[in-house]
């Protein structure tokens, strides 16, 4: 079974919630899930995957968390060109402006993000919201 790293970054849990939601989804598809809060990432294990999700939710002015996620995306971006990663996150306003930025970036490194795009949903995930954490969960097993 191949392991695929849903690699976090939570403040009030709503993130957190994703990241359970799209493991579900890897294991669904009969892949093993690894969630994990940054903090508990190997960088070794994520540079030798060929895929991985990493999430975090929107924060202060549209921005990635800036004292551990930060540092963690902009390590991630030296080896991200040819993997395939999905993105996603919480957030309570704004218009997912943090999350285009992220895109781009992961883009620009040489990533292919999974779905084209990241997942962003406002607040606590709700039944639908779930269900789109595991199908995105499910495509990320697939790729």
């Amino acid at each position: 079974m191949s392991k695929i790293i849903v690699a976090f970054w939570s403040q009030s849990g709503n993130t957190e919630a994703m990241a359970n939601a799209i493991g579900r989804g890897i294991t669904e598809a009969g892949k093993e899930a690894e969630v994990l809060h940054i903090a508990d990432v190997s960088m070794d294990d994520l540079k030798k995957a060929d895929c991985f999700a990493l999430g975090c939710p929107a924060m202060g002015a549209e921005v990635l968390e800036e004292g551990e996620m930060e540092p963690f995306v902009e390590e991630v971006e030296g080896f991200a060109a040819g993997k395939k990663i999905a993105l996603f996150g919480s957030y309570g306003w704004g218009d997912g402006e943090w999350m285009r930025d992220w895109e781009e970036r992961m883009k620009s490194a040489g990533a292919t993000l999974v779905n084209g795009e990241g997942l962003i949903i406002h607040e606590t995930p709700d039944e639908a919201g779930e269900a789109e954490c595991e199908s995105l969960g499910k495509q990320l097993a697939s790729v």
